[in-house]
């Protein structure tokens, strides 16, 4: 038996249940969850390294910062929801002290 389903349907298919869950997950917070939002976000340093002949080891010298900290692109709540632009997570938090 053949499988006659179109692979590009069915991961277009796949995308809007899940666009649609997540949407839905923003919109109707669990209201007896814990909501608070949180991010992930990454500051990157050089580092410095000298040389140890007598123990042929690598040792940290210094190091400096890069870049500086800066808010997340992405958020996601505590009860869950992830991967939320600010807006969805400040409708988010919104519909959940509502």
């Amino acid at each position: 038996m053949t499988d006659d389903r179109d692979p590009e349907k069915t991961l277009e298919d796949w995308k809007r249940e899940m666009q649609a869950e997540h949407e839905a997950q923003i919109a109707e917070p669990d209201p007896d969850e814990d909501h608070r939002i949180e991010g992930v976000t990454q500051v990157s340093y050089r580092v410095y390294f000298e040389y140890d002949d007598e123990t042929d080891t690598l040792e940290r010298e210094r190091r400096e910062q890069v870049d500086d900290l800066a808010d997340p692109e992405l958020l996601s709540c505590a009860c869950g929801v992830r991967g939320m632009t600010r807006e969805e997570a400040r409708e988010h938090v919104g519909a959940a002290t509502d």
